[in-house]
Parts: C-alpha cells; sequence; structure tokens
C-alpha cells in the first residue's frame, strides 16, 4: 500500500486534509466537559409530612415506600433518610450504562404503588421523583447590599420570579431554594380560641370554604333559549389575595348578628413558608439557589445559560437587590481544559524540538510534525462519531497520544535517511526500500498499543467511563498514526528529502553526532556482554519481576487525586437542642475567620443556618468559602493548605464539631474526597445499639493514623417530647383521638390548608399557633379543645408529655437502618489504607452489624476489583497479536517479559511520590505495558530479519539493537518530553495531570534505560530455547 501512495503523493494530501477537515467540523460540535459522566444514575424520590417526627415519617413514609421498590433493572443501593422536619429523601443508584429515564419511569411506578399506603398529609403535600446529581455545580447568592429587604421577602422573590426561568436553561437538571416563597401563616392565640370556643378545625373549615375557587358557568350557555343574543362568564368566588382579606373572613355569625372573624382570633401576615434555613453572603442576610447539572449536560454551556439568563432577568430586581455566585464550578472546567490543552501544546513544542536534534534537519522535522495536526484533527472526529466530549481525560490521552503518533514518522523518516546515507539510494528508492523493511514493525506496534488499550473500553463502572476516554482517544490516534505513516509519510519522505550527508560533521550537531555515537557504541559492547553473559542479568530481571508482583499487590489503591477545586465545605454541627441563635454565633466567627484570616486565599464566603451535609436542624450549618483564582494565590493560599489552617483553628472549638473539607475531583461523586462507609443493622438491633456502634467506630478511627478526621454523617439523638393521648378518659369528656390528633397538628405542627393568590402566583396558607405558646413544656397547659356539648376541655386532661431521646435523622441503607461514616485520609496515607483500616474496625462491631462502601467510596472497589482483570487481558490480547503477526508463539514472549522494565518505573514513581495507586497510574501502567512492547518490537523484528537472513544470532541482535538506539532514544525521548508537562502543571487539575505524568515520564525511563538491554538478552534466549526444544523433538521422532 506505501508504494501506491509514493507514485501518488497527491492522492496521499488528499486522504490527510480529508481527515482534518473531518476533525475541525467535530471540533465546532463537541461539547466540552471537566470529566464525562462518571458517576452512576441516580434516581431520587422527596416527600414531606408536616410536624411528624423522624420516627414517623421512617415507619409511616420511609419504608412503605422501600418495601414497594422491588424489582428495579440493575439497582446498585438504594439510601434514605428522614427528618425532624417531616423531610423524606431516597436515592436509588443503578449500575453503569443504565438508562436514566427507563429507571426513573420504574421508580415511579412503585411509588404509585406506595401512594395510597401512605398518610394523606403526604398525598397531598405531593412526592417528587427525579433525576438526582449528589453536587452542585452553581450556588447564587441573592441579597440586598443595604440590608433594608427581608430575607424571606428575597427569598419569595427568587421563588416567584427567578426560579421558574432559571430552571428551564438548557443543562439544569434541578434547583435547590435555600427558603421558599412566602405563604399566609395564620397565627392562632390559643387563649382567645379558648374565649370564642373555637377549635382549630373551625379555622381550617371556613378558610377551605371562603378561600375558593368557584366556576359558575356562564350566561347563555348552550344549549340556549332562542333568541339568546350573549354570552358571559360567570366567577362563582375566587381566591383571597391580602392579609385583609384573611382578617376579615366569616369564622361564626352570633346570636346577636355581630360576627366572628379570623383576625379577632388570629394574627395574619405574609411570611416565609419556611423558617428552617437562613442564609448569609459576606454578612449580608439573603438566600441562596443552587442547580445541579441535568444528566448528559454541558456544564460550560448550562453556566453561560444561567449567567445570560440572570444578566437579563437582573434589570427587573427590586431596588437594592443583586447577586452574586458563591460557587461556580465553570472556571474549574475551563481552567482544567485550559492547561491541558497548553500542555498538549508544549509538549508538541518540545516534540518538535526533539526531532529537529536528531533529524537535524528541517525537511526531516517538518514530516513527522505534519503527522501531528493531521491524527490530532482525526482524533476529534472519532471522538464525536463515538458520542464523546472535549474534556480532561480526552485530552490527557491527547498529550500521551503526542509521543506515540509521531513515533511511527519518525521511524519511516530515519530508515530513509539511514538508507539514503548507507546505501546512496534516492529518497523515492529509499522509500519504497524502508516500508517493506519497517511496515511490518510499524503494523506490530500499533496492535500492541491498541491491544493494550481496547479492552480498557469494556470495563464497567465509573472506571470503565474513565478507560473508555483513553481507550478511544489513543486507539484512534494510533490507528490514525499507523495510516499516516503508511500512506503520508513515505510520500512526503520521496518528495521532500534530499541526498546528502545523513549527520553533520561539525557544530553543535556534529558534536552531538559524535557523542551520541559514542554511546551507540558502548551500548553495543554492553549489549553483547549481556548477551552472552545473561546469568547476573537475568538474577536482577528476577527481582526486578519479585519487586513489581509486591508493590502491586501490596501498595495501598485509590481512585481519583484529589484536586483543589478553588472551593471548601465547613460543615458545622452544634450539640443536639442547639437554637439558632448558638449556631448562627458560631457561623459568624467561622464567616470571619475565611474573610479576615483567610482573605489572600478567599474571595467570599457563604453560610446557610440550619442545613448541613449531616442533616437539617437549628444545630446545623454549612460555609462555603469560595477561593480566589488559582493565578491569585500561592502554595501557601491553596485549597489544601486553608483547609489544614481552618481545621487546626476550629478543631478546638468548645461546643461545636466542625469539619473543613475539600469536595472530590468529580462533583457528581459526593461533597467530600475521602470515604463514605455505611453500617447497617441486620441483626434487628434497637437504635441505641446503632448510635453505640456508630460511637464505637469513631472511637477507634481516632486512633487510627491512616485516618485523618471521620464524623457521623448524621445528627446525634436529641431530646424529644412523645404525647400520650389517654383515649379513655378523652372519651368521657367526649371526644375523639382523632379530633385530639388534628388538634396538636395544627395547634404545634402547622396545617397546611389551602391555596391562596398573591401577585398573580399561587402559594399556601398554614395555620399554627403563636410562637409564644409553642415556646416550653408547660405551653401544653394553654390548649384547650371543644367537644360535643360545645365545653372547652384542656389538654392536661387527657394528655402526658413524655421526654426521652430520639434521633432527629433516621437512615437507612438497601432496607435495613443504617449510619453513615465519612472521613478525611491521612496526608501520606492513600484512600485505599483508610479504607482497609476503616474494615479492621467494623468487623470488631458485635454481632449483627454490617457494613457497606458508598458513594465514591463504592466506585473505588469497583474500580480494584476490575484492575487485575485488566492488566490479565491485556498482556494476553498483546501476546495473541504478536504471536499473529510474527507467526510464531515463541518470539512474543520476547516482547512480553521486557514489560516489567517499564512497569517497575511506574511503581517506583508511585512510591517516591507516596502516592495512592489510584486510576491514573493504572492507565499509566497500561500505557507503559504497551510502548515498552513497541520498544521491544523495533529491536525484535531487525534482529530476526538479521538472523534470518543467515547472521549469527548474537551478532544480528547485537546489530539490530545498535541500528534501532538511535529511533528508539528519540522516539522515547519525544514520549517523555511530551508528558513533561503534565508533570510539571499547578492549579486547576494539577493533581490527575501530576499523578498521569509523573507515572508515565518514570515508567518510560525505566522501559528505555532497561528495556534497551532486556529485549536482546530475551531474544537471544527465547530463540536458543525455540531451536533447543525443536532439535528434542527431531531426536525422538
Amino acid at each position: 500500500m506505501a508504494a501506491f501512495f509514493i507514485n501518488r503523493p497527491i492522492f496521499a494530501w488528499v486522504i490527510a486534509l480529508m481527515i482534518m477537515l473531518a476533525g475541525l467540523l467535530a471540533v465546532q460540535t463537541l461539547p466540552v466537559a471537566q470529566y464525562p459522566d462518571i458517576a452512576l444514575p441516580q434516581i431520587a424520590i422527596s416527600g414531606q409530612y408536616p410536624g411528624a417526627p423522624a420516627s414517623i415519617v421512617d415507619q409511616s413514609v420511609t419504608q412503605v415506600i422501600e418495601q414497594q421498590m422491588k424489582g428495579l433493572d440493575n439497582l446498585a443501593y438504594m439510601r434514605s433518610t428522614s427528618d425532624s422536619f417531616g423531610n423524606v429523601e431516597m436515592f436509588f443508584t443503578f449500575t453503569s450504562g443504565t438508562n436514566s429515564d427507563i429507571a426513573q419511569v420504574q421508580v415511579q411506578n412503585k411509588l404509585q404503588q406506595a401512594m395510597p399506603q401512605l398518610p394523606e398529609a403526604v398525598q397531598r403535600q405531593g412526592v417528587q421523583v427525579y433525576k438526582s446529581v449528589d453536587n452542585s455545580f452553581l450556588t447564587v447568592a441573592f441579597y440586598d447590599t443595604s440590608d433594608a429587604m427581608r430575607p424571606n421577602d428575597i427569598s419569595d422573590y427568587v421563588a416567584s420570579s427567578l426560579l421558574d426561568p432559571l430552571s428551564r436553561v438548557q443543562g439544569v437538571g434541578s434547583t435547590t431554594l435555600y427558603g421558599g416563597q412566602n405563604a399566609m401563616r395564620i397565627w392562632c392565640n390559643p387563649e382567645k380560641m379558648r374565649q370564642y370556643s373555637l377549635n382549630p378545625q373551625d379555622i381550617i373549615t371556613a378558610v377551605r370554604e371562603q378561600n375558593a375557587q368557584v366556576a359558575g358557568g356562564q350566561i347563555g350557555a348552550a344549549p340556549a333559549l332562542p333568541g339568546q343574543e350573549i354570552s358571559i362568564a360567570v366567577n362563582g368566588s375566587s381566591r383571597l389575595t391580602s392579609v385583609d382579606a384573611f382578617e376579615k373572613l366569616s369564622l361564626r355569625v352570633e346570636s346577636d348578628g355581630s360576627v366572628l372573624r379570623l383576625g379577632d382570633v388570629a394574627r395574619i401576615e405574609l411570611n416565609g413558608e419556611s423558617f428552617s434555613t437562613d442564609i448569609r453572603y459576606n454578612g449580608h442576610k439573603g438566600t441562596g439557589l443552587a442547580f445541579k447539572l441535568s444528566a448528559g449536560a454541558n456544564v460550560l454551556e448550562a453556566t453561560r445559560g444561567i449567567k445570560t439568563e440572570l444578566a437579563a432577568l437582573s434589570r427587573f430586581f427590586p431596588q437594592g437587590l443583586t447577586y452574586a455566585f458563591a460557587d461556580d464550578r465553570a472556571p474549574v472546567v475551563e481552567k482544567s481544559i485550559e492547561s491541558v490543552v497548553r500542555t498538549l501544546f508544549e509538549a508538541i513544542a518540545l516534540v518538535v524540538a526533539v526531532m529537529f536534534l536528531f533529524m537535524q534537519s528541517v525537511r526531516a522535522t517538518v514530516i513527522p510534525a505534519i503527522a501531528v495536526p493531521v491524527v490530532l484533527l482525526g482524533v476529534f472526529a472519532a471522538l464525536a462519531a463515538a458520542g464523546f466530549t472535549i474534556n480532561t481525560l480526552t485530552m490527557f490521552g491527547m498529550v500521551l497520544s503526542i509521543g506515540l503518533l509521531v513515533d511511527d514518522a519518525i521511524v519511516v523518516v530515519e530508515n530513509v535517511e539511514r538508507l539514503m546515507h548507507k546505501e546512496h539510494l534516492p529518497p523515492r528508492e529509499a522509500a519504497l526500500k524502508s516500508m517493506r523493511q519497517i511496515t511490518g514493525a510499524l503494523v506490530g506496534v500499533a496492535v500492541v498499543i491498541c491491544a493494550v488499550f481496547v479492552p480498557m473500553a469494556f470495563m464497567s463502572g465509573s472506571m470503565g467511563a474513565i478507560y473508555r476516554q483513553f481507550s478511544i482517544t489513543i486507539v484512534s490516534s494510533m490507528v490514525l498514526s499507523v495510516l499516516v505513516a503508511i500512506i503520508l509519510t513515505p510520500a512526503l519522505c520521496a518528495t521532500m528529502l534530499q541526498g546528502g550527508s545523513h549527520a553533520a560533521a561539525s557544530g553543535f550537531f556534529g558534536r552531538f553526532n559524535k557523542w551520541f555515537d559514542s554511546i551507540t557504541r558502548r551500548y553495543a559492547v554492553g549489549v553483547r556482554s549481556v548477551v552472552r553473559k545473561p546469568a547476573r542479568w537475568l538474577g536482577a530481571y528476577v527481582v526486578i519481576l519479585v519487586c513489581c508482583v509486591a508493590l502491586m499487590v501490596m501498595w495501598p489503591t485509590g481512585f481519583l487525586p484529589d484536586e483543589d477545586q478553588g472551593i471548601l465545605y465547613v460543615d458545622v454541627q452544634l450539640p443536639p437542642g442547639a437554637s439558632f441563635e448558638r449556631t448562627e454565633q458560631v457561623l459568624e466567627e467561622i464567616d470571619t475567620y475565611f474573610r479576615t484570616e483567610e482573605k489572600d486565599a478567599v474571595r467570599s464566603v457563604m453560610t446557610v443556618k440550619g442545613w448541613g451535609f449531616s442533616g437539617s436542624g437549628q444545630n446545623s450549618g454549612v460555609v462555603f468559602p469560595l477561593l480566589k483564582d488559582w493565578s491569585e494565590r500561592g502554595r501557601s493560599q491553596s485549597a489544601f493548605a486553608v483547609m489544614e489552617r481552618a481545621q487546626a483553628r476550629f478543631s478546638a472549638m468548645p461546643g461545636a464539631r466542625i469539619f473543613v473539607m475539600i469536595p472530590p475531583a468529580v462533583m457528581e461523586l459526593g461533597n467530600a474526597s475521602g470515604f463514605d462507609l455505611e453500617i447497617m443493622d441486620r441483626g434487628v438491633n434497637d437504635h441505641a445499639a446503632l448510635m453505640q456502634a456508630k460511637d464505637t467506630v469513631l472511637q477507634a478511627a481516632a486512633k487510627r493514623p491512616e485516618v485523618y478526621m471521620a464524623w457521623y454523617s448524621g445528627l446525634d439523638d436529641a431530646e424529644q417530647l412523645n404525647l400520650h393521648v389517654d383515649s379513655a378518659k378523652a372519651g368521657i369528656y367526649g371526644l375523639s383521638t382523632g379530633e385530639i390528633n388534628t388538634a396538636i397538628a395544627s395547634y404545634w405542627g402547622g396545617e397546611y390548608i389551602n391555596d391562596f393568590s398573591d401577585k398573580g402566583r399561587t402559594k399556601k396558607a398554614y395555620l399554627q399557633a403563636e410562637p409564644a405558646f409553642r415556646s416550653n413544656i408547660d405551653n401544653f397547659s394553654s390548649y384547650y379543645i371543644r367537644n360535643a356539648k360545645g365545653e372547652m376541655v384542656p389538654f392536661s386532661s387527657f394528655l402526658t408529655v413524655e421526654s426521652l431521646l430520639a434521633s432527629p435523622k433516621l437512615s437507612r441503607y438497601q432496607g435495613v437502618p443504617s449510619v453513615k461514616i465519612g472521613g478525611i485520609v491521612s496526608p501520606g496515607k492513600s484512600s485505599g489504607q483508610t479504607m482497609e483500616a476503616m474494615e479492621e474496625i467494623v468487623k470488631e462491631l458485635p454481632a449483627g452489624f454490617d457494613h457497606a462502601w458508598t458513594g465514591i467510596s463504592f466506585q473505588e472497589r469497583m474500580s480494584g476489583n476490575q484492575a487485575p482483570l485488566l492488566y490479565a487481558v491485556s498482556i494476553l490480547v498483546v501476546f495473541l497479536g504478536l504471536a499473529a503477526l510474527y507467526e510464531s508463539w515463541a518470539i512474543p514472549f520476547a516482547v512480553i517479559m521486557a514489560v516489567p522494565t517499564g512497569v517497575i518505573g511506574v511503581l517506583v514513581s508511585v512510591c517516591w511520590r507516596m502516592a495512592a495507586f489510584d486510576i491514573y497510574c493504572q492507565i499509566a501502567l497500561l500505557a507503559i505495558v504497551g510502548l515498552s512492547a513497541k520498544n521491544s518490537i523495533l529491536i525484535v523484528e531487525f534482529a530476526r530479519q538479521l538472523y534470518e537472513q543467515g547472521k549469527d544470532l548474537c551478532a544480528a541482535t547485537v546489530e539490530a539493537a545498535q541500528l534501532r538506539l538511535r529511533p528508539i532514544v528519540m522516539t522515547s525521548l519525544c514520549f517523555i518530553l511530551g508528558v513533561v508537562p503534565l508533570v510539571l502543571s499547578q492549579g486547576a487539575g494539577s493533581g490527575a495531570q501530576n499523578a498521569l505524568g509523573a507515572a508515565v515520564v518514570a515508567g518510560m525511563i525505566t522501559a528505555t534505560g532497561l528495556g534497551a538491554y532486556y529485549t536482546p538478552l530475551f531474544f537471544v534466549q527465547v530463540v536458543r530455547l525455540v531451536a533447543l526444544f525443536s532439535k528434542r523433538m527431531k531426536i525422538k521422532s
């Protein structure tokens, strides 16, 4: 095929230009993301049981729904939480590759089976099913710089005027508003209710009757009388729209004709629907709106869409209202991609410089350089065809490909020039002869590299999603590279190269050539010594092999390296029963610390009171310190440095547990890097035993050096009042249990009555007792209820109150009670080591307790289990590919046996950096397997040809090694320098770049340095063993 294109160079150019055109078109359409869809598909259910404690929500809502969730296809695990605010959240995580739309439909269908069994209050509130993402990509803070607007009015404006248009922006999956829209709050006075002999149900009935939308039909509606000339719509009544209208609602008409109105027994105001959270941004009160990404959406496009929509809507903001971005992941994505793109161009420049150093000719350098844009643009076309995105991983693949894609062209050009110099052939004849010599080697290299990376595409889970990015990128680049090397490069050599001296004799290049020639001669002497006296070298090889196996088995694993994401998460938990006021004092202290002592690193701070990663409640809070751009921060202002200082500052704060966390590298994988462990009660123990197990685990974890910090991702038990109604006494007074329960729920829990209209939007009306009558346990004596005789009976006549400890938040995992333990890995330790330490702790728990990894830890366990299989399959496929190529079962062993020379470099690099053996190191290891084999193929191919021509085995091997040293060193140096920018990278995404770059560089150095000696040795030993075996077989026959 090469001869065809050598004779038709324009045809070769046409093919190259078509590949480049396809790539240019693809670049315009490919979406951009930091990472591909790595997280497992997740469907969520959320609902509310107003006024119900966590135990009631758990029993009457959560467990009822769980019991129906059977037969869901590809369900990996499910977890749920029920809290004392009446909220229930359930999350169903499915295996990788599951269609999230089908999963959502299945969950929705199962939920419908459970709906009739749920309490009426829950059904009226509604239960939502939606696709869930664990983390938000953008949080907008709305506040009034003059603090003139009430926070609930800001929240109401956002909910009424901004939430809907922003939710419709392309790419937005769901939103979370820290607050809510206003509601009509009817605060009844129990003393006046007693005075006028009223029950809460009287108010509820009156509001529902008089605050209703009634359609009255039409005057003249068909069928009409003959001669009817008009048609007029009739509105029977409309919903109320103002506080004044609610105050004038009639409750009762007295015998004297006077009217008892709602305003006589209750204080009515337009106020927040929920008072459970409070937001401050840089000290200003306001609200926050967090956005989560929809499945498969582009974070950059979604962020741009939101910002554009916000800018348009801001023209209509009330006076004083403004907004700021409290958390924005788009810069992280942009900076990460920009950093890798910059690395890509740096790699290209370094590779071209190396080629010029060795080629010492502009023409000879330009020829392989032309392959770079052709192949890279072709890879973009392949990504588009495969439905992939431009992300950090695909760009990493391209950086790794730089060295690979020029290798083939370098081998062609170097061999053509060698023939022109040694045999004095003209360029065209040299190109033809060269391709006859090396086409097999080029195809062999491509087969080996593809054989290494193709099995990656078939891995499952998040590991498979990551591997597929590298697989499609590197395999497509290798296929295009060998095609360019066979089609375009020889045609360019035949037309662009000129006859003449192959090597400069003077100047810089002359000195370089003399130096390299002396190295080549010494190398030939060394190879000759190795193949003739192999004992010591084989002994050293055994040591290398043992070290490789030992390190791979014993070295701790990890999933993804931590990254500086430009933001920190601070979870705050006060003791059970702590008030909003106490929580606010702690949050203000944290806010002040970050905005004063860390002002060089922190841009802004948003605090959320009443909500945290561990749960909701007056004793919970969370702080979001947004860091300045990476270019504005030095090493001492990195996210890791700020986190360590802040944790040291707040670790000893009295009366509060404060955890400073860095979000994981992939935002869909949770709220913090580290580990997530679920402890499950499978032995039907009680809640107290589960809490004791949790305390035991945390106490043991605090003593383990692998665990920097561990915490309970929940809320400690707090005081709870249980009301006991004596049914017998209630019956004596003519009261039913249902009437009493309705009164308790209305007075204390708050009763949703119905809807009203406010500024053209539908909002809710609630009935609840005045806060002054709900402040302590003695307030129960203020409540009365009317019986059938019209008598007002005090609650104290039939009600007793019991105080006990209960959990304000109950969790379940896989349908059984559980507690979630989160933690951070100690510096210098890996997540794999920490997970092993936690498993040792959990094994000491009493019988009946089980454990499971969830979130990012579940992904890490999945990836660790698949890695050995992937290595084995890759090596097997490489062996089979070489066997097919050389039509020999023996020769491939000479190539495969050289692989550990590169593997040891990767492992030593990981040990030297004290890093975990994470996915990037695994990818580096697989890449080095292919690259080690590639270098070996170049030597083995030539040695085999010389040996078949009748030369002595050792002499043929030494000559082949000597001939191929220059291209091997050149291609290896190109690859190493192409990856060096990854090693030196800083800023956004540098954790992944450093991990991948360091491992690949170290592996390539040892693969080149050791492989150059061991490949000739193994070739000689394998050929001798084959000859010996064949001789014995002949003797036996």
